[in-house]
């Protein structure tokens, strides 16, 4: 792993598509139904994060906050990583969060809403063509998401659970 004191800390908030090179360490905090999507390109050392909250919009206007939804998040990573240098043939995907948080008092609905935002991001990465290498899904805890681009690791850290390298 890498030196990260010298290097650049971004976060992500939920809804937001970050993208950065060797220098920087993308990271987003607070994950719980929300599925964090963590892409790189270990050719070109360029890797971006998407912190998604629900897996696809449901009106046209919605779908202009591409950074809320997996299957526009993706896309819009993609492309951004791209621009800065990134070949997409190369590109590899990790994913985390999609917890069930609160199951006692929410709706079924709401419930379900983790399990289908990993399901989407599953389905939105592989019609793009992008291998998901690992990921750390489900459960009942929250969860943070931390991209190191110099070398490409993937720590997801949580309270009361063991941190996770992916």
């Amino acid at each position: 792993m890498t030196n990260v004191t010298a290097l650049k800390r971004v976060s992500v908030q939920i809804g937001e598509v970050k993208v950065g090179g060797a220098d920087t360490v993308l990271f987003t905090i607070g994950l719980g139904s929300c599925v964090a999507i963590a892409l790189y390109d270990a050719e070109t050392r360029i890797g971006g994060v998407a912190h998604a909250m629900l897996p696809f919009p449901t009106t046209q206007k919605q779908a202009t906050f591409t950074g809320r939804f997996v299957s526009t998040a993706v896309p819009q990573l993609l492309t951004s990583m791209a621009a800065e240098g990134a070949r997409l043939e190369t590109i590899r995907a990790r994913i985390a969060g999609g917890a069930s948080m609160f199951e006692k008092i929410l709706t079924d609905y709401g419930r379900k809403l983790g399990p289908r935002n990993v399901e989407a991001a599953r389905q939105v990465l592989a019609s793009a063509g992008v291998p998901l290498d690992a990921e750390d899904v489900g459960g009942s805890h929250g969860r943070s998401v931390f991209l190191t681009i110099a070398d490409g690791s993937v720590v997801v850290t949580s309270v009361h659970h063991d941190d996770v390298i992916l």
